[in-house]
């Protein structure tokens, strides 16, 4: 399915670049994990490394100081040792199940980092380096950056569920349904506000709020998950099968072949990837420094996860 993602897709039209910190906060990062003790099987730790959170960042936010750059790969790498649990190793194979465990993580997040109050005593791996995150977020003294993570990460873990609940029952959601919890399921969002905390000079939260910026940023995560489910399926497919993934989605609701699926599903990203060429065009020529940062930070995404796709090993 690589091949066909790779042949399928429309390379986005944005200059693809690295950050040039990325060996370093790598390794860095890896210690992270295991002073957190996020990761305690072999299969596990291999699952991780093929995910090379430190170059997804780094090509995503080229230009952050070292120190932010290693802020996001942490979170990258804490989304993806999360969904390798619920997907992987059965945590979200039910509600019932992962209940307790986002329970918890919503009791660290409700302490927004607050070096006065201690962390939960249960709050186990995830938790305690969940609240490391939100602490070091904190300590950048941005708040309205720090609400937003909060706010979003909140909206992760309980569209979780709701992909536990279609697990549980063999449900597979429509296409239009699908699309909107992705945005969140995808863990794109706090990524997002995580490279923004990388930089200077972005817009306000009244700006951020105007529709053509919002509509642009909804896309934008849009074309990360639906790049990351083309590169993903034949994975998920060949491991067993799992509703959650635009191909299986189409299938589901339309009753396609496979192979028409892909298309479909390959079509919208690339029909998607002209309206944001368009839509970043109109915003970029009347748009000031700010909102000029804002799309620079959105292209870089977008291109930095077809690149990553094509190299990391995890959907191999």
């Amino acid at each position: 399915m690589r091949s066909f993602a790779v042949s399928a897709l429309r390379e986005p039209p944005f200059p693809a670049r690295r950050h040039a910190a990325v060996d370093l906060v790598a390794a860095e990062s890896a210690g992270w994990v295991r002073e957190f003790d996020l990761l305690d099987t072999p299969a596990a730790l291999r699952r991780l490394g093929g995910a090379n959170p430190a170059e997804l960042a780094g090509r995503a936010c080229p230009d952050a100081p070292a120190d932010r750059l290693r802020l996001l790969t942490d979170l990258i790498s804490w989304l993806f040792v999360m969904d390798d649990a619920c997907d992987e190793d059965g945590l979200g194979a039910s509600p019932t199940r992962l209940a307790p465990t986002v329970a918890g993580l919503l009791d660290v997040l409700d302490r927004h980092g607050d070096p006065d109050v201690p962390t939960p005593s249960d709050a186990g791996p995830l938790g305690l380096a969940l609240d490391d995150l939100c602490r070091r977020v904190r300590a950048r003294r941005r708040p309205i950056l720090l609400l937003r993570l909060v706010s979003q990460l909140r909206e992760y873990l309980l569209a979780l569920l709701w992909e536990a609940a279609n697990r549980e029952h063999g449900r597979v959601p429509g296409v239009a349904e699908y699309v909107q919890m992705r945005r969140h399921t995808g863990g794109v969002r706090p990524s997002f506000t995580l490279t923004d905390l990388a930089q200077d000079g972005l817009p306000g939260a009244g700006r951020r709020a105007e529709p053509a910026l919002a509509a642009l940023d909804a896309l934008a995560a849009d074309l990360v998950c639906w790049c990351n489910d083309l590169f993903s399926y034949g994975k998920e497919r060949d491991r067993a099968p799992d509703p959650h993934n635009l191909v299986a989605t189409i299938v589901g609701e339309s009753g396609r072949a496979e192979e028409a699926a892909l298309r479909a599903a390959a079509d919208r990203f690339n029909d998607g990837l002209a309206a944001y060429a368009e839509q970043e065009a109109a915003l970029a020529a009347t748009g000031d420094e700010g909102v000029q940062a804002f799309l620079t930070t959105r292209r870089n995404w977008i291109r930095a996860t077809y690149d990553w796709s094509l190299e990391a090993t995890r959907y191999a």
